[in-house]
């Protein structure tokens, strides 16, 4: 099957701490996608997000910092995963998030690269951002 890459950085003005949080913590991730998420937060926990429409398990985890997931649309071929890479910095009075993604099917790429914008930077930032 043909993969993409996706790489996109954005910035929410809030902690590192804050941002790690609300996509690790199910109770914070369901706050501000409004949807259901179930999560282990340990290397080899499962996680379904979005009311199982996205699952996975979880790589790595290095608290406040980096999270890895072999991540996957319930759409996909059974079995083909992709990699999901959040990787956050402290930057000024807020976080930089650089997010990659390997492997993504290249039929879905446009979906899912709007997909993180539109369901997931959007609110996390208005969750977390003082207004």
């Amino acid at each position: 099957m043909p993969a993409k890459n996706l790489r996109q950085v954005v910035t929410i003005r809030a902690a590192p701490r804050a941002v790690y949080q609300a996509l690790v913590d199910p109770k914070e991730h369901a706050k501000f996608t409004g949807a259901d998420a179930r999560m282990v937060a340990r290397p080899g926990g499962a996680f379904t997000h979005w009311d199982g429409s996205l699952e996975g398990f979880v790589v790595h985890l290095v608290k406040d910092r980096r999270i890895v997931l072999a991540w996957r649309s319930s759409e996909w071929p059974e079995g083909h995963f992709s990699i999901a890479d959040f990787q956050l910095t402290k930057a000024g009075h807020g976080t930089r998030l650089e997010f990659n993604q390997y492997g993504i099917p290249s039929s879905d790429y446009a979906d899912i690269a709007d997909g993180w914008k539109q369901y997931y930077w959007e609110p996390l930032k208005q969750y977390l951002e003082p207004v």
